[in-house]
């Protein structure tokens, strides 16, 4: 988990370090506009807007190779933890068995077609899956879906083969 939140933390870094010179440079030119709007006694809120715009899109371009430097050095550090340490930490990833163990789906499917006891002649003609009444067609049935039950002790034994 800690390599994780290593990463988490560097990406906000990232983010920081490449966010940070456009908006000290918005922040400064709106600053140097308003102190000559102030001087000038012109009180037009649309004066500061293209310098600022300039000023960022010159701050983009300039530093836009190392930007892409530092997100593609992310990229590859997150990638690296992805495909070589996630996996052979046992503690991020399910053994591959896992599904044995489990029955997400277990009951979804008993009580749809109450009144028909052939279900291949359903699965034979697909546009004709009767339902059991107009009311049941109509009526809203929540989801029986429950969250996927974590294994007990033996379980997590035997899937990590203790």
């Amino acid at each position: 988990m800690e390599p994780l939140i290593e990463y988490l933390a560097r990406g906000f870094m990232v983010m920081l370090a490449i966010s940070m010179p456009c908006v000290l440079v918005a922040a400064g030119i709106g600053l140097v506009v308003g102190i000559l709007q102030a001087v000038t006694q012109v009180q037009e809120q649309t004066i500061a807007a293209a310098p600022k715009i300039l000023a960022v899109f010159l701050v983009i371009i300039i530093g836009g190779v190392g930007f892409i430097r530092i997100l593609s050095n992310l990229f590859m550090d997150g990638a690296a933890l992805a495909f070589n340490i996630v996996p052979k930490n046992e503690t991020y990833v399910l053994a591959s068995d896992y599904y044995k163990y489990t029955s997400p789906f277990e009951g979804e499917m008993q009580d749809r077609f109450k009144n028909n006891s052939n279900i291949d002649e359903i699965m034979k003609n697909p546009g004709k899956v009767p339902f059991i009444d107009n009311q049941q067609k109509m009526k809203y049935l929540p989801s029986s879906r429950t969250p996927m039950p974590r294994p007990n002790f033996v379980e997590t034994n035997r899937i990590l083969g203790r």
